[in-house]
């Protein structure tokens, strides 16, 4: 290793050349790789929602459904506009009242189902088949193209104009959060640093790394709008700790070796090991996000995995090089830090130490029941701005149509028509159901198919099976569509085994069951994971759940918050909230008990020696926890979308919770259980030999 360090320390000019050469083939990729804004399209393939999604798409030619609320407009003018959606390119199918009956009929005398559904006092609504799917990018240029042709006459609603919405506001807004990270960032960090250069350097070296990681995403293929807009503003936020530690350790060796590079490369053996260890219960937190049955998780868990790496490599390559080449300008610029040495909060938390530890076990209680409480929601649409087109489409056909969600429900083609009158009339009676409609529906009184046009047939039996429209008044994601599906899958089965319901709410209810799922199985994985990791750095068995419980503390105090506030957090959030906090914020614990543990083993007094640790690890812990704030906090208050917002305000929150746990309870559980320590660990001391035991 010393050969490899000392090798690091001297190639600094080739080292920032071929950094520089490799952002061009990162560029390339991140502008190939494509995003994913479909959140519903995680869901696994086996499901029989997902099933029917394909179904429509590949036997009705429909991968997407929107509905078009056309405003104080004549049936004929209708008629051409309908004409010209018909024409767009990704749009399979247009169905309005024309296809049935001739434009002529006067509305009144259409069945009551069929008017109601597509009138509505000066407005009506034609249904739109799109040939791809919600996120696809031929849905989005067909919904680009509608909007452009109706004008402010028409309102698009579906999930493919919410997308469409999502992307571009997604795109617009990701630069300035990575803008905004880097910037609070800097004044942080000039803050909390000895040099003004010093923080322009870090942001750089990790600004590399972040750029491989982005780049190098090509290789997934795709990622997900939130992994994104997200990693950048993540990576910079997880990984600065990394330069910190080195920045210490070469001002450190620079005492002692009078040759810059010299230091550095003493420098960059000794914090190896360290800066590796730190990051392997950040990665193993991200690759505990892996195992969701959601592939969202793997998405955000691999990426950001990686950007981890990305970050310890340039911590041990590119930012010793660039330190060595400023090490002038970084000198020149050097000034005082505004934290204080933490003498007296130490004292204060060490004489107190039973009172802090009494007061972190009461506020327990609370933050779990907050914690097992904080609504959550699953639709997409509550994250966005209520300006937004799509949103204003949904609320105008929830209010004036009572269409909450549309539900396509698939049977037989060869069923007994008399079997899907039966089941039409079941699922009319359920609860909350305003209208069921197939083929009779739409024709009125009984007429013999023989007598339907086949291009009007093909639109409803296709492929085997037969399509019919259910539509709810009950919101998708509520108490109250999940019991109506369960009715509305009886009655499906009940005549036709093989009968599938698909539709936003049947898609949003396995995703509820699926997160509920992997909530639980993530948070046991990852508490695994670096239970494990902490049990091989101390070899200990206590240390682990000492450290593990402090942060636990500190999560059920973050996700209990915003249930005494009467806020909801996206269901996103509470599967990756507890992961990554505890990955990103155990390292604080970490190096507050490997200090204590030194100082055991020089001190008589172990109060003197967690006195001593707390001193000197809690200017790196408020740096490190005030720079994760200041990236993440920055886009939780300027982001128009709630998703990324609520995602950006947690991680901000549990940064400085956690700060707050370590520096303030865990010292008193320490030193409480320091008897206990010793008994199960391997390399822990009981104070010097001869000392005298407090």
């Amino acid at each position: 290793m010393k050969k490899i360090s000392r090798a690091i320390a001297k190639s600094r000019i080739l080292i920032l050349i071929v950094a520089i050469i490799l952002l061009i083939p990162s560029a390339i990729g991140y502008f190939n790789t494509k995003v994913n804004y479909d959140i519903l399209s995680y869901l696994p393939d086996d499901l029989e929602t997902r099933e029917a999604q394909k179904i429509m798409k590949d036997e009705f030619d429909c991968g997407s459904l929107a509905m078009l609320i056309v405003e104080g407009m004549e049936n004929k003018d209708v008629a051409k506009l309908k004409e010209k959606v018909s024409n767009v390119d990704g749009v399979s199918d247009v169905i309005w009242i024309d296809d049935a009956l001739d434009i002529s009929v006067p509305k009144e005398i259409l069945p009551s189902l069929v008017r109601d559904m597509l009138f509505s006092d000066d407005s009506t609504l034609m249904i739109v088949k799109l040939k791809d799917t919600d996120a696809s990018e031929s849905t989005e240029k067909a919904i680009k193209e509608i909007r452009s042709i109706t004008g402010k006459q028409a309102f698009l609603s579906g999930i493919g104009g919410v997308i469409k919405d999502t992307k571009d506001l997604a795109d617009k807004e990701t630069p300035i959060y990575i803008l905004i990270a880097v910037i609070l960032s800097i004044i942080i960090l000039s803050l909390t640093m000895e040099s003004f250069i010093i923080p322009i350097i870090f942001m750089l070296s990790i600004g590399i790394a972040v750029a491989y990681n982005m780049g190098s995403n090509i290789i997934f293929g795709e990622i997900s709008y939130i992994t994104k807009a997200l990693s950048a503003v993540l990576q910079l936020a997880v990984t600065m700790d990394y330069s910190i530690f080195l920045l210490n350790r070469y001002d450190e060796e620079c005492k002692s070796q009078p040759d810059k590079t010299e230091a550095m490369a003493v420098a960059i053996e000794k914090t190896i090991a360290s800066i590796a260890g730190s990051s392997l219960t950040t990665v193993a937190g991200f690759l505990a996000l892996c195992i969701m049955e959601l592939g969202f998780g793997k998405d955000i868990g691999f990426v950001m995995a990686k950007g981890v790496v990305f970050g310890v490599i340039c911590t041990i390559t590119v930012l010793p090089a660039m330190i060595l080449t400023f090490d002038k300008l970084i000198h020149k610029y050097k000034h005082k830090t505004l934290l204080p040495k933490f003498e007296k909060s130490s004292a204060f938390v060490i004489k107190h130490h039973k009172i802090l530890v009494i007061i972190g076990a009461i506020i327990l209680i609370p933050a779990i029941i907050g914690n097992n409480n904080t609504e959550v929601y699953y639709n997409l649409d509550e994250s966005l701005p209520k300006d937004l087109p799509s949103i204003v489409a949904n609320n105008k056909l929830k209010s004036e149509y009572n269409m909450m969600s549309t539900n396509i429900i698939l049977v037989r083609d060869d069923l007994e028509a008399y079997k899907v009158d039966a089941m039409i009339d079941e699922l009319k009676g359920v609860d909350g159901v305003t209208s069921v409609v197939g083929l009779e529906d739409l024709l009125g009184p009984r007429i013999p198919q023989s007598f339907i046009p086949s291009d009007l047939l093909e639109k409803i039996k296709n492929g085997g099976y037969e399509e019919i429209m259910l539509n709810s008044e009950y919101k998708a994601a509520s108490d109250e569509v999940e019991v109506q599906l369960k009715e509305i899958n009886n009655i499906v089965k009940k005549y036709d085994k093989d009968g599938l319901v698909g539709g936003e709410a049947p898609l949003t209810e396995d995703l509820i069951t699926i997160a509920d799922s992997d909530f639980n199985r993530v948070s046991v994985a990852s508490i695994l994971a670096i239970f494990v990791i902490i049990l091989f750095v101390f070899k200990s068995a206590i240390i682990p759940i000492l450290l593990v419980l402090a942060i636990e503390l500190a999560i059920f105090i973050n996700l209990g918050i915003p249930f005494y506030m009467g806020k909801s957090i996206p269901f996103i959030s509470s599967i990756v909230i507890g992961t990554i906090q505890l990955g990103a914020t155990v390292d604080y614990a970490i190096l507050l008990t490997s200090r204590f543990k030194e100082e055991l083993a020089l001190n008589s007094d172990k109060k003197k020696a967690m006195t001593i640790a707390l001193q000197s690890s809690s200017r790196s812990i408020v740096t490190s926890a005030l720079t994760f704030f200041g990236a993440t906090a920055g886009v939780g208050i300027i982001s128009d979308m709630e998703m990324i917002s609520s995602l950006c305000t947690l991680m901000a929150r549990g940064a400085i919770i956690s700060m707050v746990v370590i520096l303030f309870i865990l010292p008193g559980i320490l030193l409480l259980c320091e008897k206990l320590i010793v008994k199960t660990s391997k390399s822990f001391v009981e104070c010097v030999e001869g000392g005298k035991e407090i």
